[in-house]
């Protein structure tokens, strides 16, 4: 009969030891956590054997476990050798599951996973074409336990150079994957595509190898003229570049976009959150000009976007208002790129301060204890700001875009 009872052990608050007979003991520390230990000699050698700690291990639980111990000493067996040999069973099987699990299969998993947390599609995509083309081939088929530093600088050396921002995101994909495939056991040690304190020591940094490159951007002396030739142009796709352009907002901001959103009576477009990159709503305020691109658009029943495409229930693609830019001619230039252009033309031709132009953009504007006394969005001088720009952009001497089919009637 043990000298330890239940009630006993859970009330014990006094660090030492406490003998429940047959070898059982409890230990508590000074911190107040309890564990067991089961002291026995094998072969002439004493012998201390944890058993984990209370309360997870009962009294009752305990003492079968030194009765399970008993038994293979009864056999000839030293308990803390067949547990350790177990140990070592188990890490065994474990690494051999490791190796059926290919890099490829970890990284699929890891993009469904995180699928419904990305913003949009074209970001899952992006990661399964980036990895397609640069890791599989190196990596794909190995387990996440094989793959070394050598491994992932044969992936990234060749394109580090002349694809540098590129390489930076296969690298980071290729960590994200085995620091999941480490949380699920299927490898230890060191994340070989980690950069800080690991890489950086084996390649240099980005900016050492290619200078930050812009997206091409037309120079705001030069919009005037881009959008008359615009206006010449019917269809969806040139709404969406003019309508892109006058709200000086993201691509996907405004192929995305759906009436539900758009406030007339206000003249405000509240863009939601989840669709902004800053993960804030941006409010829009609709200039005249705005407006009357909003006007020219048809109502497609069914579909809730201002931009519907040819797919059923989806937008305009990506890829509409570049391809739209190159029937015009000016396939060098980017759609972002007019956000520049906006930003030049702000700072150049206006006084507005820098805070209010940032705004406009959706950028963050403050950081730290400053961002704590910017919790406004100042939306009338920005009001006022895209009234401005509208106004260079459709009724300055050289251009005259809201006309005809933009015009609202």
């Amino acid at each position: 009969m043990g000298k330890l009872n239940s009630k006993q052990v859970e009330n014990l608050a006094e660090a030492g030891t406490y003998d429940d007979g047959d070898g059982l003991r409890l230990i508590v520390k000074a911190s107040g956590s309890k564990s067991w230990v089961f002291r026995y000699q094998f072969q002439g050698k004493r012998r201390d054997m944890g058993l984990g700690g209370f309360p997870a291990i009962t009294l009752k639980a305990a003492r079968l476990a030194v009765a399970d111990q008993r038994r293979l000493m009864s056999a000839g067996i030293d308990p803390m050798t067949a547990r350790d040999a177990e140990r070592e069973r188990q890490q065994e099987a474990q690494r051999r599951e490791a190796q059926r699990v290919t890099f490829k299969q970890e990284a699929a998993g890891y993009i469904a996973t995180h699928r419904a947390g990305w913003k949009n599609a074209k970001h899952a995509q992006q990661w399964e074409n980036t990895l397609a083309t640069y890791a599989m081939p190196i990596i794909g088929h190995l387990s996440p336990a094989e793959i070394s530093t050598a491994h992932v600088m044969d992936i990234l050396r060749p394109i580090w150079a002349e694809k540098t921002e590129t390489a930076s995101r296969v690298r980071n994909r290729i960590e994200l994957v085995l620091d999941a495939a480490k949380a699920q056991g299927l490898r230890d040690g060191e994340n070989p595509a980690r950069w800080r304190g690991h890489l950086d020591k084996l390649l240099p940094k980005r900016a050492m190898v290619q200078m930050r490159v812009h997206h091409a951007a037309l120079p705001w002396p030069k919009l005037p003229a881009f959008m008359i030739d615009l206006a010449k142009h019917d269809g969806l796709t040139y709404r969406a570049i003019c309508l892109t352009i006058l709200t000086a907002c993201r691509t996907s901001e405004v192929l995305e976009a759906t009436w539900s959103e758009i406030d007339l009576e206000s003249r405000t477009w509240p863009i939601p959150a989840s669709r902004m990159k800053g993960h804030k709503e941006h409010r829009v305020p609709l200039s005249e000009a705005t407006l009357d691109v909003l006007a020219s658009l048809p109502r497609i029943e069914g579909s809730p976007y201002l931009f519907p495409g040819a797919r059923q229930g989806r937008p305009l693609s990506n890829m509409a208002m570049l391809m739209g830019l190159r029937r015009m001619g000016f396939g060098d230039l980017t759609m972002h790129g007019f956000r520049s252009t906006f930003r030049d033309w702000a700072a150049e031709k206006t006084h507005y301060p820098r805070e209010v132009c940032e705004l406009a953009l959706a950028h963050t504007v403050a950081t730290g204890a400053e961002a704590a006394y910017w919790r406004g969005d100042v939306f009338e001088k920005r009001r006022a700001l895209m009234a401005d720009w509208a106004a260079y952009t459709t009724t300055s001497p050289a251009a005259n875009i809201i006309q005809g089919d933009f015009k609202r009637a």
